[in-house]
Formats: C-alpha cells, sequence, structure tokens
C-alpha cells in the first residue's frame, strides 16, 4: 500500500481521508475512505452485458464485518457473519438510491458495489458508503454521471450537527436527524426522521447539507482530475425506424396511448392493456430483432406523453387536481377481534392492514450487530406485501429489501408518539399487511398503524399520518402531485413520501429517477403534503380520535414493582431456577428484571398478581415492628424458629412466647403451626428477632397455658421447679 494516492477533507471537525491502495486491484474501481475511526472499503466492478433483459441490472451490498466492532459476534454456535441484518439492508438501500438515478439506464451490463465495513467507532459508515461508492465509481472505467455527496445533519438543543456520532444521535434533545445525498445544486435521496418538527426546519437543514454537498463535490472532482480513468464508451442502438412509424401508425396516431393514460380511472390496467395490444402487434409485423424492443419504446413514449399532458394539460390519469387526494377511509378493528388491537386504512385502491401486539419487555427484540450490541428493541413495525396485492402470484414467505425499507420508514414515522418505557413499559409490534396495492402503499401503512395503535389503548400522543408527493418535469416546467398512484408512482421523476402529526413531520423519503430536485421544489411538495396531512388526519380522527382508555382484555397485564439491586440474584436464583418456578406456578407469560432492580410482570391480571405477591414475600426487607404470621419450622430448648419468608425466618426467644414464663417450647408450639409474629429486632449479622408475645399476648392462655399466681412466698428450688411443671402442663380449655 506504499505510495497509494491519499485525499484529505475536513467535514465537521474531523478528516475525512479517501486512500486509493491496490488492495481490490481487480475490481475497476475501489477506494478506502476513513472518518474518525470509522473505516470502509468500497470497490465497483462492471461484468459483461446480459442478453434478454429489459432493466439496469446494479446491485449494491453492504457488508458488516464483526471484526470491525472488535467483537467475537454471531450466536454461541455461528462465530462468522451471516445474512445481512436490517441496518445493513437499509443502508444498502440508501446507497442503491443514491447512485442509480445517474447511470444511463439502458445499460444492460451488470454493475455490482460492495461496502465493507473495516471498522466502526463513533461515526456512522453509511455516509462514507455513499461517498465512497460515488468515488469508486467516479474513478474507474464504469460509465456513471457522477460524483454524489452525502452528510447527515443532526439537531441537539437547536444547534445543528455535522455526521453526528451514535452517542450524539441518543442525546434526549435530539430533535432530527437528516440523510441528504446531492451534488450542491440539487438533492436526489433523502431519509429523515424527527420529533414533530417544522417543514421550515427542515429545509434550513437541507441548506446546510447543500453546502458541506458543495465542498465534498469539489473535492471529489479533484481527485477525479487526478486519478480517475477514462469511461468506457457505450453505444446504445436507436429504435428501428419500422418500428418508430408502426408505433405512431397503431398507437400515437389514433390517441391510444393517450386515451390508455387518461382514463379516470385508478391503476394502469388500461395502460398495460395498451402495452400488451402493442407488443402482440410489432411482434406480428415485424422480424424479431425490430420487434425486441417494442416494450421500451412503449415505455420511453408513454413517460414522454404523461409528462406533457401532467404539466402543459394539468391532467391526472384518474383524474384528479395535482393537489388532490384519492378518497380515504379509515376503520379500527373490524375483521380480526384476538388482535390487541386493529386499524384498516383505504387510500384509493391501497388498502392497509395493520394488527398490534403486546407483549412485555423481554418480549423486545434484541439486536446483536456491529452497530447495536445486545440492544433491546421495544417498538417494532413490519411490513409485508404479498403478491395478491397486485392482483399477481408469486412466491410467500421471507422478505425483502423493499419490505425492510417500508417498514423502517413506517417506523420511524411513527417512533416520536410511542411513549416512553417508563410510561408504557410493554414491547410494541405492529404488522401492516398489504392488501391492495395502488401506490403509497407505506405511507397508507402509517396511518393503518397510528389507527391500530389507538385502537390498542396504547397511550399515543396523537395521530401520525402519511402521503406520497409526486413531480412531473417537462421542459423547464414542473408539476408537484399530490397522492400519486399507478402511472404516476411508474413514471414519475419523485416519490416524496412525508410522514408527520399535526404538531409536524416525524419522517421524510425521497428517490427520484432525474439527478435531482431543488430545494424550492422541495419546498413546494412539503407544503402540499401538509395540506394533504391535515385532511388525511381529520378521517383517521372520525375513526378514533383519542387512545382506547383500557388495553384489550386480550393484551397481558404489566406489572411494575422494585427490588433492591442486591436481591436481583435471588429472585433469578441459580440458572434461573427460582424466577422459572415463579413462573411455572403463577401461569405469567414473562418476568423481566433489569438491572436497577425493576421488575416487569407479564401475563393475565390473576397470574400477574400471584407473581408479584410471591416476589414481594421473597425480596422483603423486614423491619422492627412488622406484624406477620409465620410457620413454626424447628423448636429448640431456647425458642422457636419462624419462617416468615420464602427465605427469611427468624427467632421466637422462649421469654417472647408469652408475657409470664413458659417452661418448654413444645409445651406452646408446635412444628408447622402459624403463628402471628412481631419483628423485636434485627442485629448487625441481619438475624432477625420475633415475638409472639408483642402480637398476642393471648396466645399462650388461649392454649391453657397460664402463669403461677398460687405462691406468695417464694418456694425452694425443687418446690419450683415442681410447681412450674405443674401448672404449665397443656390443659384443656374447660379443666
Amino acid at each position: 500500500m506504499e505510495n497509494a494516492p491519499t485525499f484529505t477533507i475536513d467535514i465537521g471537525g474531523k478528516t475525512l481521508t479517501a486512500s486509493f491502495p491496490d488492495l481490490a486491484a481487480k475490481a475497476n474501481g475501489s477506494v478506502v475512505l476513513r472518518y474518525g475511526n470509522s473505516v470502509v472499503l468500497v470497490t465497483a466492478v462492471m461484468g459483461p452485458e446480459r442478453e434478454g433483459i429489459d432493466f439496469f441490472p446494479l446491485t449494491v451490498e453492504y457488508e458488516e464485518k464483526y471484526y470491525a466492532a472488535g467483537q467475537i459476534l454471531g450466536s454461541r454456535f455461528m462465530r462468522r457473519e451471516g445474512r445481512p441484518s436490517e441496518e445493513a439492508i437499509l443502508s444498502a438501500r440508501v446507497v442503491d438510491r443514491a447512485i442509480r438515478p445517474l447511470f444511463d439506464h439502458r445499460l444492460r451490463n451488470e454493475v455490482q458495489v460492495v461496502v465493507t465495513i473495516l471498522s466502526i467507532d463513533e461515526d456512522d459508515p453509511d455516509v462514507l458508503g455513499i461517498i465512497g461508492t460515488s468515488l469508486a465509481l467516479a474513478t474507474s472505467d464504469i460509465p456513471w454521471n457522477g460524483p454524489i455527496s452525502a452528510v447527515r445533519i443532526g439537531s441537539n438543543n437547536g444547534a445543528g450537527i455535522v455526521n453526528p456520532t451514535y452517542t450524539e444521535r441518543e442525546h434526549a434533545d435530539y430533535r432530527y436527524e437528516l440523510l441528504a445525498c446531492g451534488d450542491g445544486a440539487v438533492i436526489n435521496m433523502i431519509e429523515i426522521g424527527a420529533k414533530e418538527v417544522s417543514e421550515e426546519e427542515i429545509l434550513e437543514a437541507m441548506k446546510a447539507a447543500q453546502e458541506i454537498h458543495r465542498r465534498l463535490q469539489a473535492w471529489q472532482h479533484d481527485i477525479i482530475e487526478r486519478i480517475g480513468k477514462q469511461k468506457r464508451a457505450l453505444s446504445f442502438a436507436d429504435y428501428p425506424d419500422a418500428l418508430r412509424r408502426l408505433f405512431t401508425q397503431s398507437i400515437l396516431a389514433p390517441g391510444k396511448l393517450e386515451a390508455a393514460l387518461m382514463t379516470n380511472t385508478p391503476g394502469s390496467h388500461a395502460l398495460n392493456a395498451c402495452k400488451e395490444e402493442w407488443v402482440k402487434e410489432a411482434h406480428s409485423a415485424l422480424p424479431p430483432e425490430e420487434a425486441r424492443c417494442a416494450g421500451a419504446l412503449f415505455e420511453e413514449e408513454a413517460d414522454k406523453t404523461l409528462h406533457r399532458l401532467v404539466v402543459e394539460e394539468g391532467k391526472r390519469p384518474d383524474g384528479r387536481k395535482h393537489n388532490e387526494l384519492r378518497p380515504i377511509k379509515a376503520y379500527t378493528n373490524l375483521i380480526a377481534p384476538m388482535t390487541h388491537g386493529a386499524g384498516i386504512f383505504y387510500r384509493g385502491d391501497t388498502h392497509v392492514f395493520s394488527a398490534l401486539t403486546l407483549g412485555g419487555p423481554g418480549d423486545a427484540q434484541i439486536l446483536d450487530t456491529i452497530e447495536h450490541h445486545s440492544t433491546p428493541k421495544r417498538f417494532i413495525h413490519h411490513y409485508n406485501f404479498p403478491p395478491y396485492s397486485t392482483g399477481e402470484t408469486g412466491r410467500l414467505g421471507g422478505i425483502n429489501r423493499r419490505a425492510v425499507g417500508h417498514g423502517a420508514l413506517a417506523e420511524r414515522a411513527l417512533l416520536p408518539v410511542i411513549p416512553p418505557k417508563e410510561v408504557f413499559p410493554y414491547t410494541i409490534r405492529l404488522v401492516s399487511e398489504v392488501m391492495t396495492s395502488n401506490g403509497s402503499s407505506s405511507m397508507a401503512s402509517v396511518c393503518a398503524s397510528s389507527l391500530a395503535l389507538m385502537d390498542g389503548g396504547v397511550p399515543v400522543a396523537r395521530h401520525v399520518a402519511g402521503i406520497a408527493m409526486g413531480l412531473m418535469l417537462w421542459e423547464g416546467k414542473h408539476t408537484v402531485l399530490t397522492d400519486i398512484q399507478g402511472p404516476e408512482d411508474h413514471h414519475g421523476d419523485m416519490d416524496f413520501k412525508v410522514a408527520g402529526t399535526r404538531n409536524g413531520v416525524t419522517a421524510v423519503q425521497m428517490d427520484v429517477k432525474i439527478a435531482g430536485v431543488p430545494l424550492p421544489i422541495l419546498a413546494e411538495a412539503f407544503a402540499q403534503a401538509k395540506e394533504a396531512r391535515a385532511h388525511i388526519l381529520d378521517v383517521m380522527e372520525a375513526a378514533i380520535s383519542a387512545p382506547r382508555p383500557e388495553l384489550s382484555p386480550l393484551a397481558p397485564r404489566l406489572i411494575t414493582i422494585t427490588i433492591p439491586k442486591d436481591m436481583i440474584g435471588l429472585v433469578i436464583g441459580p440458572g434461573g431456577k427460582t424466577i422459572n418456578g415463579i413462573k411455572d406456578r403463577t401461569g405469567v407469560d414473562d418476568i423481566t428484571i433489569e438491572d436497577d432492580g425493576v421488575v416487569y410482570i407479564a401475563g393475565k391480571a390473576e397470574a400477574a398478581e400471584k407473581a408479584k405477591t410471591e416476589i414481594e414475600e421473597l425480596t422483603r426487607v423486614f423491619a422492627v415492628g412488622d406484624r406477620l404470621e409465620g410457620e413454626v419450622v424447628r423448636l429448640t430448648d431456647f425458642g422457636a424458629f419462624v419462617k416468615i419468608g420464602p427465605n427469611a425466618e427468624g427467632l421466637v426467644h422462649i421469654s417472647e412466647i408469652a408475657p409470664f414464663r413458659i417452661e418448654k417450647v413444645e409445651d406452646v408450639l408446635a412444628v408447622g403451626e402459624r403463628v402471628p409474629v412481631v419483628v423485636k429486632g434485627i442485629d448487625e449479622k441481619d438475624r432477625i428477632s420475633l415475638s409472639i408475645k408483642m402480637a398476642d399476648p393471648e396466645f399462650a392462655s388461649r392454649k391453657g397455658i397460664t402463669p403461677y399466681h398460687n405462691h406468695t412466698h417464694q418456694p425452694n428450688r425443687d418446690q419450683s421447679r415442681h410447681d412450674r411443671d405443674r401448672y404449665n402442663q397443656p390443659r384443656s380449655r374447660h379443666a
């Protein structure tokens, strides 16, 4: 690695270093990027052209290596990396979404980008992954219209932070987090999580991000000029003249394409039917080598026609105005009575059902990745997109990157209204099932899940709603579209998803198919999204305006108690024997003990109360004066030992049995007998002294034991012993 070209720039008070060693010499382009102690290796490789495909085959892999964190992770039986974590999938999607618009999508050569995390410290490597990918592609011979830059902007107490560390992002006053990619003039990818922040504050953060983009772009251009390779020359054959003439004659001239686009009905059914008819006609009328790209020509012309009609004529495929929503419907639990709560949300032909399940703290998901080690996650949102939602057949089961991404977006949108653990210590899982899809299913899952939370009685502060905005650019003009669907989603230039409450924005995600979007257009999209969100919230609040006052009777009840920290081991027992025994005897679902001594008991109400009683008895700290009832477990000449707790017993001295002299303990007490006692004292060794006579002075008398009162003179020793024996014998009540 000697003499490897190395370049540096200061970003956010830290040095960003790009080194170009010969480590991955066979790759078309590679770079090692370092920021603090976080280091990534990014490689880019382009393979040969793939025949018979009609899409650009780009793949991005994000490899988290356990050694990067300096730990041996994984299960006890599998100490090597397995399938990607959700964090890795989301990071790969971020890189993909940032670089994909800058490729010529007529390219049919497979391109693979691999981001490998070599070292991770306090700085999140996903920003490095984007910048590293940009440098690996831009300095390689792979045709690409980069570079692109990325930065994360956070906010603590109103102060902006450039590329905040993991610790800074966990601060209680952390208000928002913006990950933005762009070239300094436009933004082409956005991820935002916020605690009900205004659109104006987010736009200011985007301006700050663009300032850093401009510096990074200048730095990257300098690197490219110095060490960049000559790009491969690619040529793309134009469509055959005969195919274009036939398309004009059969589809454009009769107005079939415009009619298929502007049906005044939702969906793409007419457009798909028109395309299918055209492809059949082309293959029947032309030689195979001329007809093979008939489908691509149709998509290209449909894209142009839709843009022109929307921007120049103000039309939309389903007949709506540019800022008009599809019909909205909202319902609470109608079809799943055994769930703990459910919501159903309709947005035109997009229908989503969300189910709520509540569990104890022990049901939290444990994250064990290089970014989060043994971290419990108590709020989970999952998103499912079965093939029947689009009227298709396909494989069920498993998850894909899209499902992970949409689930994470909805989770981020809802998280700001989830009550803290101190208020509502339950583990919360939401599952959104897309029953019918025609665009904006991720934002519909936000709405359905918000309904489910309130239906289940989770004390959320207010509803969260989401909306997807679109964009059409045509000959220097543009139109922002509210609530995109069908052809607008497929052919549009932007998918701008905004979720939030009446108080502000909670999540944003933006993808584009163009080089990027300038801030004034994003500001316009924010304004339209806010107006649409208010209308959606009206409909949701009409269905349910506040959380139900009680949890579902099917949900577990959660009881919280606190025990001394030095008694945690006592409750758990050797190998968990004690705590598992409590679970088995009481029938509770789960018992979780935190390091600070807080105990969460989850289960049916009666079972949870029984477990609570057992734990309280097991961990009771006794004090002088406590009145108890215990079981006599052992007799001695000097007294009796009484069990007053599962692991506690005390001594009742013979002098504390009755308010008069007792000759023999067994005259009054028997093993197994339950007796009232008062804690008389606790010595420095925590030995407990008990008293029966303080608890019940008549206890011995009721058993027929009475004091010796018949002699006024002092008897001799032998006579005294004889009299005590005689008078202290057990007697019948009727004697």
